[in-house]
């Protein structure tokens, strides 16, 4: 989507996997045992503050990727975070990883399915026209009873009511629509119809994990704020 050769595409595809691998190694990811947050929490800082303060405003004046140095990095900060997130809430628990991600693929159906069936006023038209704030509030209602469901099956959060847990599950679902929508404003501005070729009429890797680049970074950040 940045217009790289084939050469760049490649050179950039192995420094974002070895700087990934070597702030795995740094953090501990490689073993059983405890990981470093002091590695971590900075990475995870930045991609949450990329999500929650950057890239509402990025969507609201449709900012279009620099044609500099700069883009590359927001390459970085897109993908690093979440791709140490995976392996970190992984080592944390297999379960807590699926979790996550299952409250990802379950506001994305419920937006898709709720929105086919009850949508009228558009979310973001000049962006994803198939989405609408139905969806979204559909969205919102699934993640927050799967959420509260699987709280009153393996117990309460530490030191959270069901109030605050309620609230959290919502800013996760809105950040997993933004997450997808980012995606999508990109694509458009580059005159794509897939982020990549690997998945071709699926529009690309990035459209299936969209808003798993958003959501993974944060909830690492909480995560390990929690085990504190």
């Amino acid at each position: 989507m940045l217009g790289f050769s084939a050469l760049r595409k490649r050179l950039y595809a192995l420094l974002l996997g070895g700087l990934c691998l070597a702030m795995g190694l740094v953090a501990g990811l490689h073993l059983e045992a405890t990981v470093a947050p002091f590695a971590l929490e900075p990475i995870y800082a930045v991609g949450a503050l990329f999500w929650l303060l950057c890239v509402p405003f990025w969507l609201r004046a449709k900012w279009r990727l620099p044609e500099s140095a700069a883009a590359p990095l927001i390459g970085c900060v897109l993908l690093v975070p979440p791709s140490l997130a995976i392996a970190h809430l992984r080592l944390l628990s297999p379960w807590l990883l699926l979790g996550v991600m299952a409250a990802v693929w379950i506001a994305d159906i419920s937006a898709y399915f709720v929105g086919r069936a009850f949508g009228r006023r558009k979310l973001a038209p000049s962006i994803s026209p198939g989405k609408s704030w139905e969806g979204a509030y559909g969205a919102v209602t699934a993640v927050t009873l799967y959420g509260l469901a699987c709280i009153s099956y393996w117990g309460s959060v530490k030191g959270l009511g069901l109030l605050p847990v309620a609230l959290l599950l919502v800013g996760f679902t809105a950040l997993s629509i933004i997450g997808d929508l980012f995606e999508s404003l990109v694509k458009r501005q580059a005159g794509v119809k897939d982020s990549g070729t690997l998945l071709p009429g699926h529009g690309g890797v990035l459209d299936r994990i969209d808003s798993l680049t958003s959501t993974l970074p944060v909830v690492a950040l909480i995560a390990l704020w929690m085990a504190r």
